[in-house]
């Protein structure tokens, strides 16, 4: 009998396969892919807990109802407002600026983060440019869109535009930038021309992290539409809250935040899920 045969045999611990050591039975597996059933499980939980938590500060009276509405009280308000039409009606809204708005940023961000991520002139060029305008805060520019646009939809979509396109600009050249030197090397030696260079390794490599570029900067743009709709605007979501703040409707200012939420995670959810089917080859196993 071993030694290790002999450490294991007293607690009733399996021992380790051939080959590892005690150490490597242990050891956390960081960076790995996570099933999805598990994913969605400790995402529940997670939900749970939270909810959990918010209804026990409530029914122990912990905090004062006005700061912190019931549970209950918040589902009423969002059934009022759907019933009412209003929360259909901004919902709506507030999809189609989102749509137009972002597709606009996102359109013209991509080539330009391209031509940035493989051209060093154009990278040279632009680059201090869109660095300087990407640290002034889009909220400072609502006032200044309503006089360029008016009140309309272009003010809206302006809004999206200014807090999001240059941060896609930006992460777009850092997506192509990390293509592997190997690969262009490869290519290189096989005589492709800087189109082909582009075309068949350049995108293909970058694709993934592009299209993770886009999901997260979806969720900025969210923000940036609530902000818009905050001013002179009929309807929407960021609309609804300003009138709900006028009224101290807290409930209804919680249920239309956590809209935004499970709108947010829906789509961001259904982002990921083409993605995989899109790039299996960056796809890891799981989640």
């Amino acid at each position: 009998m071993t030694q290790l045969d002999s450490a294991t045999r007293g607690t009733g611990a399996a021992p380790p396969r051939p080959g590892t050591s005690p150490a490597a039975v242990k050891r956390v597996r960081l960076f790995g892919p996570v099933h999805w059933t598990k994913f969605w499980i400790c995402g529940g939980a997670a939900l749970a807990l939270l909810l959990g938590t918010w209804w026990t500060l409530v029914a122990l009276q912990l905090v004062n109802p006005f700061f912190l509405p019931a549970p209950a009280s918040v589902w009423s308000g969002g059934i009022e407002m759907w019933r009412s039409g209003q929360l259909t009606t901004d919902t709506l809204a507030s999809v189609q600026r989102i749509t137009v708005g972002f597709l606009i940023s996102t359109a013209i961000a991509l080539p330009i983060g391209l031509f940035m991520g493989t051209i060093a002139w154009v990278e040279a060029s632009l680059e201090p440019i869109i660095d300087f305008i990407r640290y002034m805060p889009a909220v400072a520019f609502v006032p200044l869109t309503i006089v360029w646009f008016g009140v309309g939809e272009g003010q809206k979509y302006s809004i999206i535009f200014i807090g999001t396109f240059f941060q896609q600009v930006l992460m777009v050249m850092d997506n192509v930038k990390r293509t592997p030197r190997e690969y262009l090397q490869v290519g290189e030696t096989l005589g492709l021309s800087s189109t082909k260079l582009l075309q068949r390794i350049v995108l293909p490599a970058s694709a993934p992290a592009i299209w993770d570029t886009i999901r997260i900067t979806l969720g900025w743009a969210w923000t940036w539409l609530v902000v818009a709709e905050l001013v002179a605007a009929p309807d929407g979501l960021g609309q609804r809250i300003m009138v709900s703040q006028r009224y101290f409707d807290t409930d209804r200012i919680f249920f239309l935040i956590m809209l935004i939420g499970v709108i947010g995670l829906v789509l961001d959810q259904f982002l990921k899920f083409i993605g995989k089917r899109l790039f299996p080859w960056a796809s890891a196993e799981g989640v």
